[in-house]
């Protein structure tokens, strides 16, 4: 073994604390892990839950009653026609408001969002969400309060780590969800 190997396996080793075993610290650290995942899935699975349940009913938050999409208003006219800047700004305002724009967009919300909550399809959810995400950041690029970074580029992080760790195992159906033949059979699906 050389010097650089042992190095690296002494240097990853995890420690024990006084009167504790490496095994009880591994796996409390595992475990808090596990749970701080699961807390960020559901959390960022309501955002894009509750940005969906918003815009359908006009909930007033973001969405003014008068704008609900259930009542004849567009999800995506409002900002992508009044909000976007930068070099991508031409697209969006020529899509603000199309009908096919709006059912992707709100299939999208209640999908990811619902997925990101059940603990189900992370794979899927991470690439579409971010998707979403990245083309929600080059719409108002560059961002107002940094050169290029936003919380946008930091979703689409979270939503690939998410679906890399397996969050959906801890608080959620995930491993229910792998169980499942056609699951099993397309393991894409996860």
């Amino acid at each position: 073994m050389d010097s650089m190997t042992a190095t690296i396996e002494h240097t990853a080793a995890p420690t024990a604390p006084a009167g504790g075993t490496t095994r009880e610290v591994g796996s409390t650290r595992g475990r808090a892990t596990r749970y701080v995942l699961a807390g960020l899935r559901l959390a960022l699975g309501w955002i894009f839950l509750w940005a969906f349940l918003d815009k359908t009913f006009g909930l007033g938050i973001s969405t003014p009653a008068k704008n609900a999409w259930i009542d004849g208003g567009s999800p995506t006219k409002g900002f992508l026609a009044n909000g976007t800047a930068g070099p991508f700004k031409g697209f969006y305002t020529g899509i603000a408001g199309a009908a096919w724009a709006d059912w992707l967009f709100m299939i999208g919300l209640a999908a990811i969002g619902t997925a990101l909550i059940l603990g189900i399809g992370l794979r899927i959810a991470a690439i579409a969400g971010g998707l979403l995400m990245v083309m929600m950041w080059t719409a108002v690029l560059p961002p107002s309060t940094n050169p290029f970074m936003d919380d946008h580029l930091i979703n689409a992080g979270l939503l690939a780590l998410l679906a890399l760790t397996a969050a959906g195992d801890t608080l959620g159906l995930g491993q229910v969800w792998k169980r499942l033949p056609i699951v099993q059979r397309l393991p894409w699906l996860q």
